[in-house]
């Protein structure tokens, strides 16, 4: 069996760029690398629903939303399976028969599922469908009997205890579950990157964020805002990179080739630094750079983004596509689960024969 990707996103919003340095960026490469068999990726609406149960709105209006930053950004139907997660009916059933090989207090160890309780002050409150979303992502990727999943480092607890149910599985019921690994990003600045305010994570409820379909005219505001060194309050002086937002952008996107039309006064993003650091370089010029930067980027992923939206039954034709396959997967590996639990009683005939001869010699 080839390499396979199972990755994705839950639909509470547009895209921003924390995810495509973080993930989205990366899957394109991935998928245009010719290294995997399959590639799946997946629109997590049941799981976005596990803490947005009473607002059902807001994850159906944003799977299309999530869907167009998609195929703006790069991923290409014909090379990746795009599907919605709760059509896939499967999932469900097979994250029940995982229940059975998790203790309550495992779950509640896990330090991924700790932090984001903790982010929704959801301590004295659980939702059971939150707290087993380990068990859910665990479905998720063995269902596509995934080898690889792409992941920043916070989730890696998650991944861990993947693991840790596909061993329970394997060594109770026989060889069914393929084991994956993750897959981390190979920029240290892309794990994840920081809000325009310069706060750790880029959020929407923190109103923070650029989106990949923001106008020229919405990121050029945005970066103007940008947080910088709050000490350097003269072009003269010297400034700190320790933090700096503006710099912590240019790590993510900026080439040496950028300099050349942007800001030629530097060979590189290096020589760009140490003379913001001995002084004489003033805030706004960096950011001016920025935006050129930003705008080479986000440009042909806006204007995909606007020939996809000129047609959106055709977007929805593409998910059910995606849909349909990543359905047949999961059903051929809920049919092996199933056998290998013997809990496939209509499809035994083994079973029927014997009991046949047991009751009628």
């Amino acid at each position: 069996m080839g390499k396979i990707i199972l990755t994705g996103d839950r639909p509470t919003g547009r895209l921003h760029l924390g995810h495509y340095v973080g993930s989205l960026r990366r899957r394109v490469e991935l998928q245009n690398s010719g290294e995997f068999e399959k590639i799946f990726i997946m629109i997590a609406d049941a799981q976005a629903l596990t803490d947005n149960f009473d607002n059902p709105d807001k994850i159906r209006d944003n799977i299309i939303e999530v869907a167009l930053d998609y195929l703006s950004a790069g991923l290409d139907p014909s090379k990746s399976n795009i599907f919605i997660q709760s059509e896939v009916a499967e999932l469900t059933e097979l994250s029940f028969y995982y229940m059975n090989l998790v203790t309550l207090s495992r779950l509640e160890r896990n330090p991924t599922v700790k932090t984001e309780i903790q982010l929704r002050n959801f301590e004295t409150s659980i939702p059971v469908g939150f707290l087993t979303y380990p068990i859910s992502q665990t479905s998720d990727i063995t269902a596509f009997k995934a080898t690889t999943v792409p992941v920043g480092e916070d989730q890696l607890p998650m991944i861990e205890q993947a693991r840790e149910i596909v061993r329970k599985f394997n060594s109770t019921y026989g060889e069914v579950l393929v084991e994956p690994n993750a897959l981390l990003p190979n920029n240290a600045v892309c794990s994840r990157l920081p809000g325009t305010d310069g706060k750790a994570k880029m959020s929407k409820s923190l109103g923070n964020c650029i989106y990949l379909s923001d106008t020229p005219e919405d990121v050029k505001k945005k970066v103007m805002s940008m947080f910088t060194d709050p000490n350097h309050l003269r072009v003269e002086d010297p400034g700190s990179l320790e933090g700096n937002t503006v710099f912590t952008y240019l790590d993510a996107f900026a080439k040496d080739e950028h300099f050349a039309k942007y800001a030629p006064d530097y060979k590189n993003l290096d020589e760009m630094k140490e003379h913001y650091q001995r002084g004489g370089l003033g805030d706004v010029k960096v950011k001016k750079l920025l935006i050129n930067v930003l705008e080479e980027e986000l440009s042909p992923i806006r204007a995909r983004r606007a020939e996809y939206q000129k047609d959106i039954p055709a977007v929805y034709e593409i998910l059910k596509k995606g849909t349909e396959v990543a359905r047949a997967e999961a059903a051929q590996t809920l049919k092996e689960v199933k056998a290998a639990m013997r809990i496939n009683y209509f499809e035994d005939t083994e079973l029927i024969e014997s009991q046949q001869k047991r009751f009628n010699g």
